[in-house]
């Protein structure tokens, strides 16, 4: 990939936790970096906190809902007008678990909230920026998955008969891996790199300290962005696409992740369900 100073860099969910740090480690390191949020105010205040923090001048903000879809169309379509080039894509935004006693949560567009924000919704916004990616090779996208994988049941994708917060968010996160596999599989040879990770378990953020189903945080912030820094940017991982990885060591997902009829179907129900019609079909 080419040097630090040279990539512009997507961060979704910039505005706390994980992906400020991320935001903050790389704007240092003179990469030009594109903060996603969805407070405006939140937004300003991060990009003023990192300013400062490292005297960088090479950042944006962009404010989006990832619960509606048309709020991710909206984002894609700045950053296209806006941006010549794109080098790296991370999908880090996300919702967690939440708490035991809330129950199930829609989207706007009706859709279990959790797999909306956490997948469809990248699933959509990458789908968008892919030609300015691939106009960029070298060129990277990064999901932020979880060891926490449940596998779909695509008679109940939505959870509409058996809702569990925990169980929303893995299947979820399980959602992200497999269409990380399908995307790399459709890119491979385009310069376009796509893998996924479990940066850290139970990392200190809002999204842990917000929840009831554990008992608290078990890791930090700094070794969480230290392996999305690694996947995001690292010359060692130039080439290596279509992987899962724990931490910074490849590591193997739930099985579902590697049944191709699984994900054909799950990237089918995707397409249909953001409202996106392949030629030919």
């Amino acid at each position: 990939m080419r040097d630090l100073e040279n990539q512009v860099i997507l961060i979704t969910g910039a505005t706390s936790g994980l992906g400020q740090r991320v935001a903050r480690d790389l704007a240092g390191q003179g990469a030009t970096i594109l903060l996603h949020g969805r407070n405006p105010q939140k937004g300003q205040d991060t990009l003023q906190e990192i300013q400062q923090a490292t005297g960088s001048q090479k950042l944006t903000y962009y404010n989006a809902d990832l619960a509606a879809l048309d709020d991710v169309r909206r984002l894609a379509a700045e950053i296209l007008s806006g941006q010549p080039r794109l080098d790296v894509l991370i999908n880090n935004a996300a919702l967690g678990a939440g708490q035991r006693q809330v129950g199930r949560e829609q989207s706007r567009e009706g859709y279990e909230l959790r797999f909306a924000v956490n997948y469809l919704a990248p699933f959509l916004l990458t789908h968008q920026l892919l030609p300015l990616l691939q106009r960029s090779a070298p060129a990277r996208v990064v999901n932020v998955a979880s060891v926490g994988q449940q596998p779909l049941d695509f008679d109940d994708v939505m959870l509409e008969h058996s809702y569990d917060g925990l169980r929303a968010y893995r299947q979820s996160k399980l959602a992200q891996v497999m269409y990380t596999f399908d995307l790399a599989e459709q890119l491979r040879g385009s310069g376009v790199a796509v893998n996924c990770l479990h940066p850290a378990t139970l990392m200190d953020t809002q999204m842990v300290q917000k929840s009831n189903y554990f008992g608290g945080p078990q890791r930090t912030v700094d070794e969480g962005a230290q392996a999305l820094e690694y996947l995001a940017v690292s010359p060692e991982l130039d080439g290596v696409t279509g992987e899962y990885f724990n931490g910074q060591q490849q590591g193997r997902a739930n099985a579902m992740a590697y049944d191709p009829t699984a994900r054909r179907r799950l990237w089918e129900l995707s397409e249909q369900l953001v409202g996106i019609r392949p030629p030919g079909r």
